[in-house]
């Protein structure tokens, strides 16, 4: 039975929920039409025409953005309701403590006319908060209560943008009760936004951060710090550069829009059935081809999408099916879908949002990301397909026809002229342009080539795509920033946790707890071992790592991978630097996890939606593509031990051996939980398989010089067929 758009724009829906749009028509559908078409076009227009100053840049973004969050999404309730009430109520009486607390923490008189005002519109927003049955947010129209949120929100910005001069040039630093006041509301509004946009987890933890600096005075030991009062955190998240207004927002505005809008304006034109039939012709012919298909696929889409849930499915509704139909059963076709799209935010040239926060945070160019990030990303993808070769082989099953594989001269002849913006965009990146000034070519180029068929007139006949007319373009622009709405809704709310990280130093004491705990373990390892193989300094890394990673994977479980990676880079990274891990290795290490959150249980959004598709149990399917997994999460701890698969401290004798290292232990783990290689591998087979691939991270030349051999060996011992 095969999925209809209808099904696939549900499952999107149902499990991202940044692409939970509303269905507008009349009025309220052609002002929204404008407003998200008129943001893109401002987009477009400075990324190749030059930027505003830095707060105006992206106070501008905010003020539309944060509007547009309560036109375009709906109000979903997403937790049972009891839960539902509890959470919004707490909300409300943390909105009007807020309110209260900076009435009485004023150091100046303020009219009782801008108190009552004050505290009715936070009265306001409080009550239409609340998870009555009438507020239900309605999907075809816009209720009176969202334009009355929207005015608000987009407020918040429009008031710094207008007293520009004289908040920040006038009297920098001086705050008026006015400039507080439009604070706490900044708050409340975002918070809402995101909770609109991105379910309640994010705004729960920005609400819990803003009580940590709050109460620090009376937190227990190490957790403990001056405590600050609450006109000066409002301030600091307000009108400074390290809260709402911060790197995260700055670059959504300047970089990930622009980027978002060529995806959607890439997809437009046919540039995703490329990748597919170009991942046909690659992988297809081969035993399992459909999922090799799936694999190599997703990684190109990936690249354009940035999102893994619309990634998923996307690409999912074609090769789900072919995979069910080959022989793979349900539950390991979807999974395999979803492992796969989780790469395309880690494979270059374009990655994910969060590559690009990761650049601006570690002042590295993009362009020597994108180099930095290939050998990861062939290992994430190795790693994949390699366990996927090992379920066909057990299955026995075979490739596709040939009469479904595509002829690679006709799909080139036909599509040659789709490839031209994304060359030109990388050929850009490599030469240390601007990633905004790349994407603005990107654009322009991916709407001038897709009239190229048409151009041509006779000469085009046969070529593919879809010419991107002004209807077309307005589709485009009004799309992109649909979809980039949630991630800069998360980034302003994210703020709040950068914001009292660097007031309270929340990430060093963190860090200094990840660190003492890491080497009470280590030690108490070390002391069991009477053989003395055992490297303190390395097993406490170890740990160290370990810690980290199931930070990272309770973080991500049900946000976004970019709020996940900037939150644990400010709260999590800092605890690796102080084992003397390099600070890429240490950013690269979360962001792959963060990105592993999105299949791993409980809250697997990526492996929920392919369940959808293939109509399997999502559980299961969670479960199956945590185990399609094993062998890439393997990939950071194997670049943390060898830098030099990131290109750092590079020499060919370390790449070497590292590399050597990093595939041979991929493999051994992807057979310990295939549980196959040309014959099914028993228990002494899959802890040797275990052991000695885990002992291969280390890319130690002592260890290698034993575990490669052993684990060759279990593999080629394996691949022999089984006797009949």
């Amino acid at each position: 039975m095969s999925t209809t758009q209808a099904e696939v724009d549900r499952l999107i829906e149902q499990f991202d929920p940044e692409a939970s749009f509303r269905r507008l028509t009349g009025w309220s559908a052609k002002i929204v039409l404008v407003l998200c078409a008129g943001l893109a076009a401002w987009h477009y227009y400075t990324a190749g025409f030059g930027l505003h100053n830095e707060i105006a840049h992206r106070a501008i973004h905010l003020t539309v953005v944060l509007g547009l969050c309560f036109l375009v999404f709906p109000r979903q309730k997403r937790l049972p309701g009891p839960w539902e009430w509890l959470v919004s109520l707490g909300l409300v009486a943390f909105y009007l403590f807020m309110g209260t607390q900076l009435l009485a923490g004023l150091n100046e008189p303020v009219p009782d006319g801008m108190r009552y005002a004050f505290m009715g519109v936070l009265v306001a927003i409080a009550g239409l908060a609340l998870p009555f049955r009438a507020y239900d947010g309605s999907t075809t129209h816009i209720p009176w209560r969202d334009w009355v949120f929207a005015v608000l929100a987009s407020g918040i910005s429009l008031y710094l943008l207008v007293f520009f001069q004289d908040i920040f040039i006038e009297r920098p630093g001086n705050h008026t009760p006015l400039d507080l006041m439009m604070g706490v509301i900044a708050i409340a509004m975002v918070i809402e936004a995101t909770r609109r946009t991105m379910g309640i987890f994010l705004p729960l933890l920005a609400i819990a951060t803003i009580f940590y600096g709050l109460l620090g005075p009376y937190l227990p030991g190490g957790l403990g710090h001056r405590g600050y009062s609450l006109p000066r955190i409002v301030a600091h998240l307000y009108k400074g550069t390290e809260g709402i207004y911060g790197i995260p927002v700055g670059v959504v505005a300047t970089f990930v829009f622009h980027f978002v809008l060529f995806g959607i304006m890439a997809q437009l034109t046919g540039l995703g059935q490329l990748f597919v039939n170009l991942a046909t012709i690659a992988a297809g012919r081969f035993s399992g081809g459909p999922a090799k298909v799936s694999v190599v696929s997703s990684g190109l889409f990936g690249m354009i999408s940035g999102s893994a849930i619309a990634n998923t499915v996307t690409t999912g509704v074609m090769t789900i099916p072919l995979m069910k139909k080959v022989g793979f059963q349900p539950r390991f076709a979807a999974a395999v879908e979803a492992s796969a799209s989780c790469g395309g935010q880690i494979t270059p040239p374009i990655m994910g949002a969060a590559a690009f926060i990761m650049a601006e945070t570690l002042g590295i160019p993009y362009n020597q990301l994108i180099l930095i990030a290939i050998v990861p990303a062939i290992l994430h993808y190795f790693a994949i397909l390699y366990m996927v070769h090992l379920e066909a082989k057990r299955l026995k099953l075979r490739g596709m026809d040939p009469s479904e594989i595509p002829s690679i001269g006709l799909v080139l002849r036909s599509s040659w002229h789709l490839f031209i913006p994304l060359v030109v965009m990388v050929t850009l990146l490599l030469m240390q342009y601007t990633p905004f000034l790349a994407a603005f070519w990107g654009i322009t180029l991916t709407v001038a080539c897709s009239w190229i068929p048409r151009l041509l007139g006779p000469l085009g006949k046969g070529m593919t795509g879809i010419a991107v007319g002004p209807r077309a373009l307005v589709q485009g622009l009004d799309m992109g920033t649909k979809a980039a709405l949630g991630i800069g809704a998360a980034c302003a709310c994210v703020g709040f946790v950068l914001g009292i990280t660097t007031l309270t130093g929340m990430g060093f004491k963190f860090s200094a707890w990840v660190v003492d705990v890491s080497s009470v373990a280590a030690q108490a390892l070390v002391a069991l071992d009477v053989f003395q193989l055992l490297d303190l300094k390395q097993v406490t890394i170890l740990f160290g790592l370990l810690f980290t990673a199931i930070a990272c994977i309770i973080m991500g479980s049900g946000v976004p991978t970019t709020p996940t990676y900037i939150i644990l880079a400010a709260i999590v990274a800092p605890a690796l630097a102080q084992l003397d891990v390099p600070q890429l290795a240490t950013h690269f290490f979360v962001f792959y996890f963060g990105v592993l959150a999105d299949v791993t249980p409980p809250v697997a959004l990526a492996a929920f939606a392919a369940a959808g598709i293939a109509r399997s149990e999502p559980m299961r399917t969670g479960m199956t593509a945590f185990r399609l997994s094993m062998g890439k999460a393997l990939v950071p701890f194997a670049f943390v031990y060898s830098p030099s698969l990131l290109l750092l401290d590079f020499t060919w004798p370390a790449f070497l051996l590292a590399a050597t290292c990093s595939v041979v232990a991929v493999m051994g783990l992807g057979a310990a939980y295939t549980g196959y290689v040309a014959r099914p591998i028993g228990k002494a087979g899959f802890w040797i398989l275990n052991v000695f691939s885990l002992s291969l991270i280390f890319a130690n030349p002592w260890v290698a010089a034993v575990s490669i051999p052993v684990v060759l060996g279990v593999l080629l011992y394996h691949a022999r067929p089984q006797a009949a």
